[in-house]
């Protein structure tokens, strides 16, 4: 059994790893599709002769940059070639792992909602690995059978839509909300890593292979393995925004906890996908290859404006309720706490070292329960213990009083 404090520690560095390397992968995925829409066709003759297909003049730190893009394997290598695909992969490692740490190795608490399915720890756990391999399954098949066909990047996205949609609802349905939003990105961030494990690098390494080997492959395969590259960059960065919120989000419990939870995770990554769009396309419409994208980001945030409304607390009610109710003693909050907290914050158990099974602990640490029972309404974690409203409400109101623990 590993102490819960080097636990903690294990915890917040995979976090940091996760988040550095996050951001290096996300950052280069929108360069080079930034890229993809900004370089022109050169019209000198040298450049032209050595098959560059677009190429593109920068500034930044100091120094000029002119970037260079080749349609076909150019002739020579020249400098060392750099591959981009430990940042995905470091992602990927270092996510899977903070989500075994987390999730898996701690199913009963953290994946199972025993109101929603009495699972065991262990069918839990498989169930959730299977949307990892299942959600990449189909959409690598929805790939190449649509893909390719006229308008099937539009049947690839409208198709995938609904797809994510029910493995959403599925997974809120299935598993604890909190458990279920992260599910569901960590599904598509899967299927972000593959693409880039599965048909990005080893296509480019065929090409590489045939230019170091002097083999000369088909100009029908060199064009496929480039644009079927492309297409899956492309897929790549429609999932972020859909992905990092759905990683995000499972921070806020005012999120995952609605009774439409699962409506809000799909309307909120739509969003993101339609904003993403709109980034995507808006280098494209300035060299009028591309309609105006401005649509898409407005019914992004749209969208957004709704589920903000729509997930808005009757405020006034609670306040009425709040000044209505007389104050509630410490009595009567301690008998809360015992049903509800002592089983993982007593005598036998102290998750996080923390106790309430004492005035001075729950003195001491009035403050985190208020934010975490009542402000954040994560604990207890799944409310594994069935805590009510109306006990969130005592408490509320004890904290308000100035949390006395005297009789």
């Amino acid at each position: 059994m590993i102490d819960p404090y080097y636990l903690e520690w294990a915890n917040l560095l995979l976090r940091w790893i996760h988040v550095i390397t996050a951001i290096a992968w996300v950052g280069s995925s929108f360069y080079f599709v930034f890229l993809d829409n900004n370089l022109v066709k050169p019209n000198s003759p040298d450049l032209l002769e050595k098959g560059v297909d677009g190429a593109l003049w920068a500034v930044h730190g100091g120094g000029f940059y002119n970037p260079q893009k080749y349609m076909v394997a150019p002739k020579k290598i020249h400098t060392k070639l750099h591959w981009f695909f430990w940042e995905s992969y470091t992602t990927w490692m270092s996510g899977f792992a903070l989500f075994t740490l987390l999730y898996l190795f701690n199913a009963s608490s953290y994946l199972i909602d025993k109101s929603l399915m009495d699972w065991t720890p262990t069918q839990a756990v498989l169930v959730a690995l299977s949307f990892l391999v299942v959600f990449w399954i189909v959409y690598d098949r929805v790939s190449q059978w649509v893909g390719f066909r006229e308008n099937g990047e539009l049947g690839v996205g409208v198709i995938m839509f609904f797809v994510i949609s029910f493995a959403a609802w599925l997974a809120c349905h299935w598993f604890a909300g909190r458990a279920a939003f992260l599910l569901t990105g960590a599904m598509m961030a899967t299927t972000m890593s593959a693409n880039v494990f599965f048909w990005i690098i080893p296509g480019q390494r065929k090409v590489v292979g045939a230019m170091t080997s002097g083999q000369k492959l088909p100009a029908a395969e060199l064009v496929m393995h480039g644009k079927r590259g492309k297409q899956r960059s492309v897929h790549n960065t429609y999932f972020t925004l859909p992905v990092l919120f759905a990683m995000l989000s499972n921070h806020y419990s005012f999120l995952y906890s609605h009774d439409y939870h699962w409506v809000t995770l799909i309307a909120m990554m739509l969003a993101g996908a339609l904003i993403r769009q709109f980034f995507v396309q808006r280098h494209a419409y300035h060299q009028n290859k591309a309609s105006n994208p401005l649509p898409f980001a407005l019914i992004g945030l749209v969208i957004i404006a709704a589920v903000i409304v729509a997930l808005k607390p009757d405020t006034n009610a609670q306040a009425l309720q709040s000044t209505d109710a007389a104050p509630v003693t410490y009595a009567q909050v301690q008998k809360i706490f015992e049903q509800r907290c002592y089983a993982c914050h007593g005598e036998a158990v102290q998750m996080k070292n923390l106790r309430f099974d004492s005035p001075q602990e729950v003195k001491k640490n009035a403050q985190n329960m208020y934010q975490q029972a009542v402000v954040l309404r994560q604990m207890p974690m799944n409310n594994a213990t069935q805590i009510t409203d109306l006990e969130r409400e005592q408490i509320k109101r004890w904290y308000e009083a100035g949390a006395p623990v005297t009789p």
